[in-house]
């Protein structure tokens, strides 16, 4: 689930119908629910997307009808928090239920297909994806299916539009019928025999040619296996990391910084002076941390290059179906630390925000698991801001120092989720995920997603940074700084070996991960005090936002624990590098 998925309380007008929108997960409902109601929300190839429901007015309904897309779910019998979601929510007033089916996955789809069916609600039935069913071979008698399953079988491809107004004009006659229909006896049975009926249906309607396996299945196969599935992972890091670093410090340097410097600054500065020249209001509005200039200088020349090269990587690799089967793959190491494959995608949702990654953790079928991820995510893992902020900070000075960064990410995640799994009581269950084909992804469906990301972004970080920005200049203009320089002296001078100066980053950190960076630009710092300063503000307690997720997740004692831990950790660990170095230094 990403930011930007709203969670809302259900509520519905008087003489308002309402559908469901149900199915398994990674069959195509959040693009159908996207066409169907004209909301963008965000739609990822991989299981879970969707934790919490979202509502949207239903397009092309007659009178008014809202549409609900309902956590993805395999069957009616709930294993995981998201299908408790759906369970509850198929549990409130219905009037007709839109279920998506995988035209490539059909007898695995029809085993909650058929539970529904028992519900006796209006049903209609989305056959989505038999474009990419056509390219395997696959071909379904849909009036067959039709005919066997008693209600309509509408043959879709959501992300070109096909047959989507026919979809909802057969939702509405469904409505209308409410309680007038049955499913046929042949489709009526328990849930023992379920398995038998689906896989009769399938065998009755599905035709399969033999052909040869094209290259991306192939690639697909290969992905996850140790090889060459491991040198397939690492090539895709390299490239990510050659995208994201690279080509963020290109932007920067052909459009964000020449205009910054040759025109923002010199135009605001030539506005104020105008007015004032100098004193502490000058300072406020252009000096150091002046806030007409850290507001577009920060969000936009530093960290937005970064942001938007991050999501494109990111994107393609949700809407590619590669993601899970890295899940397949990291599933042997991933059990070290208390978690299964699947827990990859909230690990890497993590480098994009922490905040749906913590929410993402719902699909995890333990408590055990849940905490673990939360915890590691809220370390260690550096939000996609933070990561253009260390881009910004080392990249120009030591791109060595920039890959120890996430190294020590990677090895804090390791040893920590070890102590974790030894000391967090459970189990972990055997990696259910889904695993879809592997695709190009949609041009449009992709740029639009990257669009709400980048959006998104810029709304919730944009105010804050203004916040810390006004922050941090009115603490070294009034002094304040200065005066309590001796009490943070034994912990950011002696121990950490940084500046006076720094320890503004620690306490704009609290607003944003980001802002416990950016801050140490304007210092003349060395490059292990650059790198110290990293690896605190890696480690270093979570934003507002992420603890406040933590407390709604979680107990509130929990959320204590785990930032009260991130603090004392951060400190240790910057201290231990700073005071080790140095001790070999002076061995030298």
């Amino acid at each position: 689930m990403d930011c930007c998925h709203e969670e809302q309380p259900l509520t519905f007008e008087d003489g308002e119908r309402h559908y469901l929108l149900m199915g398994n997960p990674n069959v195509g409902k959040s693009v159908i629910f996207s066409k169907l109601t004209g909301k963008q929300v965000l739609a990822a190839n991989y299981a879970g997307t969707t934790v919490s429901f979202t509502k949207g007015e239903l397009i092309g309904s007659k009178g008014k009808a809202s549409l609900i897309d309902v956590p993805g779910t395999y069957s009616l019998q709930a294993t995981s928090p998201a299908e408790e979601v759906a369970i509850q929510l198929l549990n409130e007033k219905v009037d007709a239920i839109i279920c998506v089916l995988d035209a490539t996955n059909l007898e695995r789809n029809l085993y909650l297909a058929l539970d529904l069916l028992q519900r006796g609600v209006p049903i209609v039935f989305a056959l989505n994806l038999i474009d990419v069913a056509e390219r395997h071979g696959i071909t379904i008698d849909v009036p067959l299916l039709e005919k066997l399953l008693g209600v309509p079988v509408i043959p879709t491809i959501a992300v070109r539009n096909i047959g989507l107004t026919k979809l909802v004009a057969k939702c509405n006659q469904a409505a209308n019928r409410k309680g007038q229909s049955l499913p046929p006896a042949s489709v009526t049975a328990t849930t023992k025999d379920q398995k038998k009926i689906a896989k009769e249906i399938t065998d009755k309607v599905e035709t399969e040619t033999d052909r040869e396996p094209t290259f991306l299945e192939k690639l697909g196969d290969w992905a996850m296996v140790p090889f060459p599935g491991i040198p397939i992972a690492l090539v895709i890091l390299m490239m990510s990391l050659g995208v994201v670093v690279g080509g963020g410090k290109g932007l920067r340097a052909v459009i964000f910084l020449p205009f910054l410097n040759d025109v923002y600054i010199p135009f605001m500065e030539g506005i104020v002076q105008r007015f004032v020249t100098e004193g502490v209001l000058y300072n406020l509005l252009v000096g150091e941390f002046g806030v007409l200039i850290k507001a577009f200088e920060w969000p936009f020349a530093l960290i937005l290059p970064y942001v938007f090269l991050f999501y494109i990587v990111l994107s393609v690799l949700e809407d590619s179906g590669y993601l899970p089967r890295l899940g397949v793959l990291m599933d042997g190491l991933l059990r070290k630390i208390g978690v299964q494959g699947s827990t990859i995608i909230p690990f890497i949702m993590g480098y994009g925000c922490a905040v749906p990654a913590i929410i993402g953790t719902r699909v995890a079928t333990t408590k055990k698991e849940r905490l673990v991820v939360a915890s590691l995510v809220t370390l260690a893992i550096p939000c996609t801001a933070q990561t253009g902020a260390f881009i910004a900070l080392l990249g120009d000075h030591s791109l060595t120092l920039l890959l120890l960064v996430f190294l020590v990410s990677f090895m804090v995640i390791f040893v920590v989720g070890i102590i974790l799994n030894k000391l967090i009581k459970g189990t972990v269950d055997p990696l259910l995920i889904e695993v879809p084909n592997l695709l190009l992804p949609n041009g449009k469906a992709l740029t639009r997603k990257i669009g709400l990301r980048v959006k998104h972004f810029m709304i919730e970080a944009w105010i804050p940074m203004v916040i810390g920005i006004l922050i941090a200049a009115s603490v070294i203009e009034t002094g304040f700084l200065s005066s309590v320089g001796e009490y943070v002296k034994p912990v950011v001078v002696d121990w950490l070996g940084l500046p006076e100066e720094a320890s503004i980053a620690l306490v704009l950190g609290i607003i944003r991960r980001e802002l416990g960076v950016l801050p140490l630009l304007q210092l003349d710092l060395s490059l292990l005090q650059m790198f110290v300063g990293s690896v605190v503000a890696l480690l270093y307690l979570p934003c507002f936002s992420v603890f406040a997720v933590l407390m709604k997740e979680f107990k509130p004692k929990v959320a204590l624990l785990i930032t009260i831990s991130t603090i004392v950790f951060a400190f240790l660990v910057g201290g231990v590098i700073n005071q080790t170095v140095r001790f070999i230094a002076g061995l030298m």
